[in-house]
């Protein structure tokens, strides 16, 4: 190398470096979760309301297809 071009290797391996941080914790699923069971537990927090509504409208759909499948003359 002349020492008239600048040495990108340090700038780039540092770049590289981050861009496989970054992948690493995308790729961490327990950390992901982690991430997601805080992100819905702060939003429960913020406000119960819609998820109130939607677990009762999940249980509202499990009982009624149970009840389909049980009463159902297949």
């Amino acid at each position: 190398m002349s020492s008239e071009t600048p040495d990108i290797r340090p700038a780039t391996r540092a770049d590289l470096e981050e861009t496989l941080d970054a992948i690493e914790d995308k790729l961490n699923v327990p950390k992901q979760a982690s991430r997601l069971a805080d992100k819905a537990k702060s939003s429960y927090d913020e406000n119960p309301v819609p998820w109130i509504i939607g677990a009762t409208a999940a249980a509202i759909v499990v009982v009624g297809v149970v009840a389909w499948a049980l009463l159902s003359d297949d």
